[in-house]
């Protein structure tokens, strides 16, 4: 049986709370190492490296000539996923859609500040896009779905996934079935820090993008990392992350049932059920194993690795405002309160990416169906970032319009302010110089 790590945190010292906000990719600086000769042969050998890491690394049977996918290849797609599971991702796209065409900001939008000067903002689509799916620990249409979507309601142009190759050199049908039904019509056959310089410097084949999106190992987290300064790499998001927050209203049986959601996704991921009921961390403990029958033989093994390492368990706090303190300062990616009267909790989390209240909002339905975009910020950066939305795929201009009978007093107090900074070319454009120049008023 495996032995679920347990913190009593409030008898744990300084140093080993700490140890409990650390993720596994806190320190990625091994995988920066071992990413540099990768990026670099991409850049200079392009498609010829792809197909190589394919082979190489995917065990992929990857050719030059085959790294885009087809019109036969998606057509065939919709002919291998049964209609049970496309009715499924037809049904989350329809919700993810809807929810992020509620969130698209307007066009533009201008303010009167004062009579006669105006200011606000304008959204453009930016021009190019790269989706990355992640294959490694599993298929992953869901990811397809939470990517495509937003960047299709958005308007972005030019859209493409980038996603790790089968040993068959194909790629996974549903995520096929996924992008053809969002929108997307391009998919490269690439992936891992391989395909995060593929498309930062593109080659033959795959054309550049100015940015890409999702999640991935902590390969691709290293790839992102030493690429930011060719390609935006949007918010940081790593191996998956929950914390379960259950109070003493429901079995902690549940909670056990949910803190295996996130933690089955690899020994990479972080989970922790955080309670300051003993009979709930004790009855989720008494759960596991029962829970565990029901799983395949790889999930448990993956799950159960990180309950019983460092970055998962169950942690049992003396209060229920030690629970809140924890929860802040994980800022986790996803987080559950599991309670019956979840809105008394939710007003003291202010550090979570994700938050699902009650008992009939477990991680499964957010990351398949709800709608709000189920990639988020992990490693903390919950703290600064917030989740994939469709405001990642636009960019703001600012707008101003100042008229006529609006300009003097304007030019006035810039003037001055340019004096007082000394910027004496920002003083000469507001002064009377300027009236020289500009058309009579009637």
């Amino acid at each position: 049986m495996t032995e679920v790590t347990f913190h009593d945190y409030s008898k744990l010292g300084g140093d080993e709370k700490a140890a409990l906000l650390r993720r596994s990719e806190t320190d990625i600086s091994t995988f920066i190492e071992k990413v540099a000769p990768i990026l670099e042969a991409v850049r200079t050998e392009g498609d010829r490296a792809v197909a190589r890491f394919g082979r190489d690394l995917d065990k992929a049977d990857v050719s030059e000539d085959k790294i885009k996918v087809t019109e036969a290849e998606f057509d065939a797609a919709f002919k291998a996923v049964s209609e049970d599971v496309i009715e499924a991702i037809t049904f989350g796209i329809e919700n993810i859609r809807h929810f992020h065409e509620e969130q698209k900001p307007e066009a533009m939008w201008l303010k009167e500040i004062k009579p006669g000067a105006f200011a606000g903002d304008r959204f453009t689509p930016i021009k190019s896009v790269a989706l990355y799916v992640p294959r490694g620990k599993g298929s992953f249409p869901s990811v397809t779905m939470m990517t495509s979507v937003p960047a299709v309601v958005a308007g972005v142009p030019d859209l493409a996934i980038v996603t790790p190759p089968a040993p068959d050199g194909g790629v996974d049908a549903a995520t096929l079935v996924a992008a053809r039904l969002a929108g997307v019509k391009t998919v490269y056959k690439v992936g891992g820090a391989q395909a995060v310089a593929a498309v930062a410097y593109g080659t033959e084949t795959i054309k550049p993008a100015l940015k890409i999106v999702g999640p991935g190992s902590p390969w691709v987290v290293a790839a992102k990392r030493s690429l930011a300064g060719i390609i935006d790499t949007g918010l940081p998001a790593g191996p998956s992350e929950a914390i379960i927050f259950a109070d003493d209203t429901l079995h902690g049986g549940l909670a056990a049932l949910d803190l295996l959601i996130e933690a089955e996704h690899g020994p990479d991921s972080s989970a922790y059920l955080v309670t300051h009921s003993r009979r709930v961390a004790d009855e989720a403990l008494a759960a596991l194993p029962d829970h565990w029958a029901r799983m395949t033989e790889q999930r448990v093994q993956f799950s159960s690795m990180v309950l019983s390492g460092k970055c998962g368990g169950i942690i049992l706090t003396s209060s229920v405002e030690e629970s809140y303190d924890f929860i802040n300062a994980y800022a986790p990616e996803h987080l559950e309160i599991l309670s019956t009267d979840p809105f008394a909790h939710l007003g003291h989390i202010t550090e979570a990416a994700e938050i699902l209240l009650g008992p009939h909002t477990p991680v499964s339905i957010a990351n398949f169906c709800l709608g709000p975009n189920a990639v988020l910020p992990t490693s903390r950066w919950a703290r600064t970032f917030g989740p994939l939305s469709v405001t990642d795929f636009v960019k703001r201009s600012s707008i101003g319009y100042v008229t006529a009978p609006a300009y003097p007093e304007f030019a006035k107090r810039a003037h001055k302010l340019a004096e007082y900074e000394g910027f004496s070319s920002h003083a000469h454009a507001v002064s009377a110089v300027r009236d020289t120049y500009l058309p009579k008023r009637g």
